[in-house]
């Protein structure tokens, strides 16, 4: 069994616990210079990012910030939902598999 399924069965189980919950997060805004390793043209998006958070009141923190770091201001509605997770918690709250749809 590879180690991804490994991790979602304990954690399914209970053998793996967290006190963080895992969300998509999606955000309206503005791509404006973006850092390296991140790719989309300057104008209207929706960046997507999945976290893991304390609750549901930090992911709109979470994204504002992480976008901040990247070149991404939000402006508009923040939609969270809460969904299975692809990476596996750690010890504190986190974002990944951040990616952006532009729109006219």
């Amino acid at each position: 069994m590879c180690s991804d399924q490994a991790w979602k069965l304990e954690l399914k189980s209970g053998k793996l616990t967290t006190i963080f919950e895992h969300f998509t997060v999606l955000a309206d805004g503005q791509v404006e210079d973006l850092i390296e390793g991140f790719d989309a043209p300057k104008g209207n998006a929706i960046m997507g990012v999945k976290v893991w958070a304390s609750d549901i009141e930090e992911p709109p923190y979470m994204v504002k910030s992480i976008g901040d770091q990247i070149g991404f201001k939000v402006t508009g509605e923040i939609q969270i939902y809460k969904t299975g997770p692809e990476q596996p918690p750690r010890d504190n709250p986190y974002g990944y598999d951040i990616q952006f749809t532009p729109y006219e």
